[in-house]
């Protein structure tokens, strides 16, 4: 049996012109993931994961482009990441140039880091440098 998936976003078709989403392809049952490759001016509907509880981050590769959380303009530029909660609203508004976002989404926890160590939903960022 194999330990691993593997896929290359690139076979997968888009949806909505520019989002790719990896978690289905790789059998993935909390972690949502997707490369969303924008071109100039594109932009999705805005919606929300209040009914998952999914929170969001959102890391920008390459390119500007804004995220409106909520009534919020988050400028952003390649590099940047933003988290956002279950309950908020948002929306990608790409710039006059090309960008590439990955997505990740996973059900919220309400125990982060070391602050609920010994808690059920306990989950821990050590470990994971190399």
């Amino acid at each position: 049996m194999a330990t691993h998936k593997q896929v290359n976003y690139q076979d997968l078709e888009p949806v909505s012109g520019a989002m790719r989403m990896l978690s289905d392809s790789l059998d993935s049952r909390q972690v949502g993931v997707s490369v969303v490759r924008c071109d100039p001016g594109w932009r999705n509907k805005p919606h929300g994961h209040a009914e998952n509880g999914h929170e969001e981050i959102y890391l920008l590769l390459e390119g500007q482009a804004t995220v409106v959380i909520d009534d919020e303009h988050v400028e952003m530029e390649s590099g940047d990441a933003v988290w956002i909660p279950p309950s908020s609203t948002r929306q990608i508004r790409n710039s006059d140039m090309e960008s590439a976002f990955v997505l990740v989404s996973a059900p919220a926890s309400r125990c982060v880091a070391a602050t609920c160590e010994g808690e059920e939903d306990f989950w821990s960022t050590e470990g994971f440098v190399g």
